[in-house]
């Protein structure tokens, strides 16, 4: 009998053995099902990933590539509809300023100092407005986001831009309006301090100007510039008989112009002949203005049309990584649930087996 005790024993101690080894295997099973369905993800390692680890890291820095480039459009979509507000703003004063200008000469003389001083505050605004930000960034700043591309906006009529308009403008008489006409053009296209109602750094050729417009990366070596700036243009040229160059500075030549005419000055030879000039040079402002927000919002339209296509590519790149990366959660969960009562059998067992003994067995 003591053979047959003794042999059972035996028996019992190498069950017990392969039930802890088999509970333990059962509970490294039980952890890897409880972090996959914490974390949502097949392993915490590419080691984990098996064959599936290549594609991870093939694809994975593409899907941070496609991000970014999302990041990017998002930025420079805000920023351009900042400046398309500012500029419809802008546009909206060149407009009213031109129909004033159609019957300025054959107004009443208290209506001539009336539209000088709507001409003064609007010289105002554009000032403003060309220091629009957004997000801290100056949208008008070309290069220099960090500094207002007008100084001073709100003291622009006591700026040497605007009193060297004043000071021409007041010698009329003397000048007649081809010489005065000369005289403000040369001001408003003038880049020298003291002068230039613009910081140091917009006050550079457009040339130069134009070189450094922001460009936005949307693709694997591809950019789009985008952007309109203070005191140059963008894309579209100035053009006509009375042009800096620039629409905006010759929307505000003619601003500080007629800001600078008086009800005294009416009947001055030169008078129509110089509000002529102004409406003329107005005029291609208008239409320059309208050609470069127009190039702007085309390239706001692109940059939509990319960014829809950048998410498409990623939805599609995330759901191949995904399929080596991500759990299928509704089978994980239920093989959390078949594990943990595989593991409690597997504890009830090691349990009963450990509670057998010799004197049980002798009371047999």
């Amino acid at each position: 009998m003591m053979d047959g005790v003794g042999s059972l024993r035996l028996s019992d101690y190498g069950m017990m053995g392969n039930l802890v080894s088999d509970s333990a295997t059962v509970r490294q099973r039980l952890d890897s099902l409880t972090e996959q369905s914490s974390t949502g993800l097949v392993a915490s390692t590419y080691a984990g990933l098996g064959s599936g680890a290549a594609v991870s890291l093939d694809l994975n820095p593409d899907i941070d590539r496609l991000k970014t480039w999302q990041s990017n459009i998002n930025a420079a979509t805000g920023r351009a509809d900042v400046t398309q507000s500012a500029m419809t703003q802008i546009q909206q004063i060149a407009s009213d300023l031109f129909a004033q200008l159609n019957n300025l000469p054959g107004t009443l003389g208290s209506e001539v100092d009336a539209i000088a001083a709507s001409a003064r505050d609007a010289l105002g605004q554009v000032a403003n407005l060309l220091d629009t930000t957004n997000g801290g960034t100056y949208v008008f700043g070309g290069a220099d986001t960090a500094n207002p591309p007008v100084p001073n906006p709100d003291s622009i009529t006591s700026s040497g831009f605007y009193t060297q308009i004043a000071a021409a403008v007041a010698n009329l008489g003397t000048a007649g309006a081809a010489g005065t006409a000369t005289a403000t053009l040369g001001i408003a296209g003038s880049n020298v301090s003291g002068t230039s109602p613009f910081s140091a750094h917009m006050s550079q050729s457009a040339t130069t100007l134009q070189t450094e417009l922001p460009r936005v990366e949307v693709g694997e070596g591809h950019t789009i510039q985008i952007g309109l700036l203070a005191s140059g243009n963008a894309v579209v040229s100035s053009t006509g008989s009375s042009t800096t160059g620039s629409y905006m500075r010759d929307l505000m030549r003619a601003l500080a112009t007629v800001g600078s005419l008086s009800s005294s000055q009416q009947k001055d030879p030169g008078f129509q002949a110089l509000v002529q000039d102004t409406r003329t040079s107005l005029n291609g402002a208008i239409a320059a203005m309208a050609a470069d927000t127009g190039v702007l919002g085309n390239r706001q339209a692109a940059l939509t049309a990319t960014q829809t296509e950048l998410a498409a590519t990623q939805v599609a790149v995330t759901k191949q990584v995904g399929s080596v990366q991500d759990v299928d959660m509704a089978a994980t969960l239920s093989n959390l649930s078949l594990v943990q009562t595989q593991l409690q059998a597997s504890y009830q067992m090691i349990s009963a087996i450990g509670g057998l003994s010799l004197v049980k067995f002798l009371a047999v």
